[in-house]
Order: structure tokens, then C-alpha cells, then sequence
């Protein structure tokens, strides 16, 4: 069996990078397969947005992210500075940053390129979307 590590650049909607992804991850986890973490960087940072509120006949793919993260104790981390950079706060950030609001909350968590290279070390292989 192998150890992925998955990246999400794409954003959450506009473009069908953290579908797959997700698919991706879920098909690994149910053929035995091990997922170390799913590091969000560049535009996938959006995807940890706790705030998205598609239609309630939509797809909700932060809410995948979530039960993803919960079935299979998953973690979901985002690049900070990514994540910054596109208005993604997590309460830490918020404070740091005198700003009154978040939106990303668990089990999204805010790591750097730290969690990345660990977790390439860790893995068998990086699968990026």
C-alpha cells in the first residue's frame, strides 16, 4: 500500500481541481491506501472557506473536505500565506490581524511549506491537483 500526500492548487469552484482531488483521496483511502495529509496551497486555499454557502442543490465541497477529514482523520492543512494572501483567516490570523471575523475553522488548519516537505518525506508519492 502507498502513502500520498495530496496538494490542491486549484480554487474551489471555477475549476474542478479539488474534485478530483477529493475523489481522488477517498478512492485511495477505500483500496487501503494511506493519505498523510492534504496540504492546500495557491488558489485551493479557498477550499477551506467555512463560510461558502452554495445552494442547497449545488455540490459543497468544502463539506466533502470536512466528512473526508472526520471518516478518515485526515489532515487538512493550508499554506498560510497562501491563505492570507486570499482573505482566508483562521481566528489565530484574525486576531494577529485586529480583524473581528474568520473563515477557516476544523479541521482546517493554517501550516506552512514545513507540512508540505514533511509530508513529501513521509509519502510515497505527491499527487497535485
Amino acid at each position: 500500500m502507498s502513502k500520498f500526500i495530496i496538494q490542491v492548487n486549484g480554487s474551489v469552484y471555477g475549476n474542478s481541481a479539488g474534485y478530483h482531488a477529493c475523489r481522488f483521496a477517498r478512492a485511495a483511502l477505500e483500496s487501503g491506501h494511506q493519505v498523510i495529509r492534504v496540504f492546500f496551497y495557491q488558489d485551493g486555499v479557498t477550499h477551506s472557506n467555512s463560510l461558502l454557502a452554495p445552494a442547497s442543490d449545488e455540490f459543497n465541497q468544502y463539506d466533502q473536505w470536512c466528512q473526508l477529514a472526520e471518516q478518515y482523520s485526515i489532515e487538512l492543512v493550508n499554506c498560510v500565506s497562501a491563505a492570507l494572501r486570499r482573505g482566508m483567516l483562521s481566528a489565530q490570523e484574525a486576531s494577529e490581524n485586529q480583524q473581528a471575523h474568520w473563515n477557516v475553522t476544523a479541521p482546517f488548519t493554517m501550516g506552512g511549506l514545513g507540512e508540505l516537505v514533511t509530508g513529501i518525506e513521509q509519502a510515497d508519492r505527491l499527487i497535485c491537483f
